[in-house]
C-alpha cells in the first residue's frame, strides 16, 4: 500500500534524522540500571543487532546521569535522556552529550526550568521530546476534563510546545501517549491538525505479548496507515529487544520498512497434507538463525488451493502436497522437493537470493 506521510518538520538526533522525508524510525528503551556502563551498552548491541535506530535510558537518580557520558559516548545510535521530576538530571544530560532529551510535562514543575532546559539544549543542538502521558498527566487537566482524554493529552503537549517555543526552541518532538489504542489515536489525530512536529507513537503499558503487541499494531499501525508518525516504540512487558522486533513487522506490514525475513504461512485446515505449524515454525527458526538483513519473503502452504499463487508473490517458497511440494522461486516453479528437504532447500534458497542481492548496487 501507498501511504502518504504527514508533512512534519524535521529533526536530527546525532546522526539519525526524524520527521520530514526520514524513514520511520524504531526505538526502544533500555530496561538496565543506566548506573551499570557495561550492561547498558551490551543492552543497546543487542537492540541495534535487532534493528533499532533510537534508545532511551531512564534517568531517575544523580548516578544515572554521571553515566550518561560514557554510554552517549560509546552507544552507536542515539541515546535519548528520560528525564521526570529533576530538572538539574536534564541538565547533566546535556552536559553528558545526549543526543535528545525526553521531558513529561506533568512532573517538571516549574517553567523557569524547562526554558532553562531549552536554552541549553538549543545551544548544543539537542532536540526534545515533549512526552505527554496518560497516567502523569498536570492536575489541573486532569481536573478539567475528569480523566486523561485525547483533549487533555493534545492541550497538555501544545502547553508545553509554546514554554519550549517562547525560547526560540523548535527542534521538538511529541508523543501524547494513552493505554487505550482508541483514545491514543484521536490525540494524535487531533494534534496532527494543530502543529507540524514530529510524533513518537507509542501505546503505553500496551502489557505482555500477545495482547501488547495487539494493541501496539491497533494503534501505532492504524496512525501509520494515515501518514501519521516519525518514530514508534512499542512498549511491551518483555525483553526490549521484542519491541523492536514487533515495531519493524508493524513497518513491513505496511510496506514501510524493507528488512529481513517476511514469512508469509497459510493458517493451516482441513486440506493441508503436511503439519503446516511444525513445518512454518521450522522454516522460521532455521532462516532467523541465518540473520538474513535483506529484505526476503518466503511462503510455507499447506495446499494446491492457495498455495501456488501466494507461493509466486513471494520470493520463494513451497506449495505442499503429500510428501512433496512444488518449490517456486520468483514465480516459477523449479521442480518438487522430498518433505523431508523442505525447510534445508528453503534455506538454501533464501541464502543465495540473499547473496544475490547484497551484490546488487545501491541506487542513489
Amino acid at each position: 500500500m501507498m501511504v502518504e506521510r504527514r508533512r512534519s518538520r524535521q529533526v536530527r538526533l546525532g546522526d539519525v534524522t526524524v520527521g520530514g522525508d526520514a524513514p520511520i524510525r524504531v526505538q526502544s528503551m533500555t530496561i538496565t540500571k543506566t548506573a551499570n556502563v557495561d550492561a547498558t551498552l551490551q543492552q543497546i548491541a543487542s537492540l541495534v543487532a535487532s534493528g533499532c535506530e533510537i534508545v532511551r535510558v531512564a534517568v531517575p537518580h544523580w548516578e544515572d546521569a554521571e553515566a550518561l557520558s560514557a554510554i552517549a559516548a560509546k552507544s552507536t545510535i542515539p541515546v535519548v535522556a528520560d528525564i521526570h521530576f529533576q530538572w538539574k538530571y536534564a541538565m547533566a544530560a546535556l552536559e553528558a552529550g545526549v543526543h535528545g532529551l525526553r521531558i513529561n510535562p506533568g512532573n517538571i514543575k516549574y517553567q523557569d526550568k524547562v526554558r532553562l532546559i531549552a536554552r541549553e539544549a538549543k545551544a548544543r543542538g539537542v532536540p526534545i521530546r515533549i512526552g505527554v502521558n496518560a497516567g502523569s498527566l498536570e492536575k489541573d487537566l486532569l481536573a478539567r476534563y475528569g480523566s486523561p482524554t485525547a483533549e487533555a493529552l493534545v492541550e497538555s503537549a501544545l502547553e508545553e510546545a509554546r514554554i519550549l517555543e517562547d525560547e526560540d526552541f523548535f527542534d521538538i518532538k511529541i508523543s501524547v501517549k494513552h493505554s487505550s489504542p482508541g483514545v491514543m489515536i484521536e490525540a494524535y489525530r487531533m494534534l496532527a491538525e494543530k502543529c507540524d512536529y514530529p510524533f513518537h507513537l507509542g501505546v503505553t503499558e500496551a502489557g505482555p505479548m500477545p495482547t501488547g503487541g495487539v494493541k501496539s499494531a491497533v494503534g501505532i499501525g492504524t496512525l501509520l496507515a494515515e501518514g501519521i508518525g516519525d518514530t514508534i516504540r512499542v512498549s511491551l512487558t518483555d525483553d526490549p529487544v521484542e519491541e523492536v522486533k514487533v515495531g519493524i513487522e508493524i513497518l513491513k506490514s505496511l510496506g514501510l520498512r524493507k528488512r529481513g525475513l517476511d514469512l508469509v504461512a497459510c493458517p493451516s485446515c482441513g486440506r493441508a497434507e503436511v503439519d503446516v505449524l511444525g513445518l512454518t515454525k521450522q522454516v522460521n527458526e532455521a532462516l532467523q538463525a541465518k540473520g538474513l538483513t535483506v529484505p526476503i519473503r518466503v511462503a510455507v502452504m499447506g495446499c494446491v488451493v492457495n498455495g501456488p499463487g501466494e507461493a509466486r508473490e513471494a520470493d520463494l517458497g513451497i506449495a505442499a502436497g503429500k510428501g512433496q511440494g512444488f518449490l517456486i522461486v520468483k514465480g516459477e516453479v523449479k521442480g518438487k522437493v522430498p518433505e523431508d528437504r523442505f525447510v534445508e532447500v528453503l534455506v538454501q534458497e533464501a541464502e543465495r537470493i540473499a547473496e544475490e542481492r547484497a551484490a546488487e548496487p545501491v541506487a542513489d
